[in-house]
């Protein structure tokens, strides 16, 4: 009963718990199964986290485990949803998933088998919620010192672009602030007898001389269920973080206040949860408030009194920025090769469309070429008609026999002088011969051929 207390109740708030719909739903309807709740109650917390309680599931009733089959089938589907996101947006959409292989990174079901709720799956999610519930307060604080580290590597390098006056300017507005958050009114001790005093006076009106114990864990133990969990105890420094942060004030940092509120959740835990389950029981409190702890506590320092990081950190931390820059800086340098590549690519490509288009140009120019007749050969002065014909009939014989010497192509001025050549031969007269300057040889038709 207390580890479904502290889940569910830890589940109320934001964890980062990517299953904390699933895991809840689950708790509300074993909760739903009477023999299931009585074995919840009765069972201690290491019984549960060995894996006795899972066991139960096989006696719970048929409704109930027909819904977390249910509930299982959905869950699977979300997943094999989020890979199938997951693959889109890193552009391999048109790759073939495997959801089998990918749904063994979510340890909190059992992914062999994805219709039917099991008791392993049970034992999975209770043990997978109970790790990280335990590493939520860790990684919560890592988160802020990034936070507080990047936030001072900021300033410094604000610093690096200012004129000397302007930092000095810069750097007593700092210390100013910085003195201005500082005083504020004493911080009670968080769960000491000064501080749930506090709040019975102020928070519930009643009289500090009447403060009881038990009254007051039976006013703030909101949901009734006979314990504080975290968000119930951390309502109860509300008081104590106004004293120190304010949302209208420069100097106050709303996420330093949230870290506060935290810090004090957690030393009242260590302090007074006997058992370790997350959750001060009304006997654990009623302990705690006779130690002399509650009664005579040391003073509480607050955040700006402990430094989130070491120097040592710090420095790590700007070295890994470096690195991180240099490696983006270096990733631009090869994009920024790879971009000229392309576009060296694209000019080739470009020059080879060009040669490609004159090419197809000229075939079509040399097609049409031959389907069209020769043109006509012109000459100043008397043309003179090609004597393909003429020579024909000197030399019938010769029709289809071309000579050996004679090309197989002319020139025009080739085939005239070819032609004249031939007129000698056969002892006529030349036409070119004993003509007056500028003209041109007669046509052939005016000889008298024999």
């Amino acid at each position: 009963h207390d580890l479904n207390q502290a889940l569910y109740s830890k589940l109320m708030i934001d964890t980062g718990l990517h299953y904390d719909r699933y895991l809840r739903e689950v708790i509300d309807f074993l909760e739903k199964d009477q023999h299931f709740r009585e074995k919840l109650h009765n069972t201690d917390m290491e019984d549960i986290k060995q894996g006795k309680l899972a066991k139960e599931l096989d006696f719970v009733s048929h409704h109930v485990r027909t819904k977390l089959d249910e509930l299982k089938r959905q869950e699977v589907s979300r997943l094999r949803t989020l890979i199938k996101a997951k693959q889109d947006l890193e552009g391999g959409n048109d790759i073939a998933v495997d959801h089998q292989a990918l749904l063994k990174q979510f340890e909190y079901l059992n992914h062999m088998n994805p219709h039917t709720f099991e008791v392993d799956d049970l034992d999975r999610l209770i043990k997978s919620a109970t790790k990280d519930l335990e590493n939520f307060d860790k990684e919560r604080h890592e988160e802020f010192k990034k936070y507080e580290m990047l936030k001072e590597h900021d300033r410094q390098e604000h610093l690096k672009t200012l004129d000397e006056d302007e930092r000095r300017k810069e750097e007593e507005h700092f210390e100013e602030m910085k003195k201005k958050h500082a005083d504020h009114p004493k911080v009670n001790h968080p769960g000491s007898q000064n501080q749930l005093k506090e709040v019975w006076e102020e928070g519930d009106g009643l009289d500090p001389e009447d403060f009881d114990p038990k009254t007051f864990f039976n006013l703030h133990d909101t949901n009734g269920d006979g314990f504080f969990d975290d968000q119930e105890l951390e309502a109860l420094f509300t008081k104590e973080l106004e004293k120190i942060y304010d949302p209208t004030n420069e100097e106050d940092d709303m996420v330093e206040m949230e870290e506060e509120r935290l810090r004090m959740r957690e030393h009242v835990m260590n302090e007074v949860d006997s058992n370790k389950d997350r959750l001060v029981s009304l006997d654990e409190f009623l302990v705690a408030t006779k130690k002399k702890e509650f009664l005579e506590p040391d003073s509480w320092e607050t955040l700006e009194q402990n430094q989130a990081y070491t120097d040592e950190e710090m420095r790590e931390f700007e070295e890994h920025l470096v690195q991180q820059e240099q490696d983006l800086n270096q990733k631009a340098v090869d994009l920024q090769k790879q971009r000229e590549e392309l576009e060296r690519q694209q000019e080739q490509l470009n020059s080879q469309k060009i040669e490609l288009q004159q090419a197809v140009e000229h075939m079509e120019r040399l097609k049409s070429q031959n389907v069209e007749p020769p043109p006509e050969v012109h000459v100043e002065g008397n043309a003179i008609p090609e004597m393909h014909a003429f020579d024909n009939q000197l030399h019938p014989e010769q029709e289809d026999k071309p000579q050996e010497h004679e090309p197989a192509h002319y020139t025009p001025q080739e085939h005239h002088e070819q032609q004249h050549e031939d007129l000698a031969q056969q002892g006529l007269p030349q036409t070119h011969q004993n003509l007056p300057p500028g003209h041109q040889e007669a046509a052939p038709v005016h000889h008298n051929l024999p």
